[in-house]
């Protein structure tokens, strides 16, 4: 008889070879490189007035609902089209909780966090029996069903004219009011989601993730419950989409069902893949696609988003990988090259 598969062997021997080359200094590396860019975006607004440092915000916001989603399609492998319902969701109920029962934002933050979580782990269910692209089925039917109840149960959410005057939370009595102030919050809160989906991809977890993705069926050879990481794959991916829609809310201060359509679920995804799906700092890469560089091609009038269509098409031709891929490959051709010096 063979003895049971361990983590270590799992680690082993389930893992693409890109998982293989994590090595600690890497792991180091990434971290310091998500220290540096929070202390850059600390600073960064100053200067650039109230708009853009709103668009700086909403790119981070956006940035967290796309690592829930790099973490059930990159890691996990696969494939949702209802990360837009979970942001929505996420950010109706922290409109209703501080609107109209007055419950502290850091209480709906969490609430909206175990809410999505809830949703995600029992739409999980059918992931267990669905498989490619069926299963993308099954989130773009919740997906529409989420954005109807937004749309039409106006007792609730307001219908389509919204819940309006959404407070900004306040941080040891220091109010959030200002564009600055929030920015810098949102920083930090972008900061501690990220460290910990760095730790969570590093530990057995993200490695049994992984191995998921790569070949179910050797996965559950090697000891992996595929059904339990199936779950919470979507479940914490999901949990992520809450947390973004629960910044969202007091960023806009105002919400109606327009940006939790399912076309909105299609750009995510769009985010992911031009990021670099798989990688740590891809959501980081692909909402910076999709949220600034629309922003800077604004001086070509009415033609910008055929540009931004047109450079986003370049890419992925260029790039299967995204940013990403194409940037860690261009590191092994310099990496190649210094070491055959």
């Amino acid at each position: 008889m063979t003895a049971p598969a361990t983590h270590e062997s799992l680690q082993h021997e389930s893992l693409p070879q890109r998982s293989r080359l994590s090595l600690p200094a890497f792991v180091d590396g990434s971290l310091l490189t998500l220290i540096a860019g929070a202390v850059i975006l600390w600073f960064a607004p100053v200067g650039m007035g109230r708009y853009g440092t709103y668009v700086l915000s909403l790119w981070l916001v956006m940035s967290v609902a796309v690592m829930g989603l790099n973490l059930t399609l990159g890691y996990a492998g696969l494939k949702s089209l209802a990360q837009a319902a979970f942001m929505g969701l996420g950010a109706y109920t922290t409109a209703i909780l501080t609107t109209k029962y007055g419950v502290s934002w850091y209480a709906a933050f969490a609430l909206s966090g175990l809410l999505t979580f809830a949703v995600g782990l029992v739409l999980g269910f059918p992931a267990l029996r669905v498989k490619a692209h069926y299963l993308a089925f099954v989130t773009l039917a919740f997906s529409t069903l989420i954005w109807l109840i937004m749309r039409n149960e106006q007792w609730l959410t307001g219908g389509v004219f919204g819940i309006s005057n959404i407070n900004r939370p306040e941080f040891f009595g220091i109010k959030l009011f200002g564009a600055l102030e929030f920015h810098r919050f949102v920083v930090v809160v972008t900061f501690i989601l990220a460290v910990v989906l760095w730790w969570m991809i590093r530990s057995p977890w993200g490695r049994a993730f992984t191995a998921l993705r790569e070949n179910p069926i050797r996965a559950a050879s090697l000891g992996v419950d595929t059904r339990m990481y199936t779950l919470l794959a979507f479940a914490i991916g999901s949990a992520y989409a809450g947390f973004a829609g629960a910044l969202y809310a007091p960023l806009v201060e105002f919400i109606d069902p327009s940006p939790f359509s399912l076309s909105q679920s299609f750009f995510l995804l769009l985010m992911v893949v031009a990021g670099g799906a798989g990688y740590l700092l891809g959501p980081f890469i692909g909402a910076l696609l999709g949220v600034v560089l629309p922003e800077w091609l604004r001086f070509a009038g009415s033609l910008y988003l055929i540009i931004f269509a047109a450079i986003v098409m370049l890419l992925l031709i260029a790039c299967p990988q995204g940013v990403s891929g194409l940037l860690e490959r261009g590191w092994a051709k310099l990496s190649g090259k210094a070491g055959a010096r």
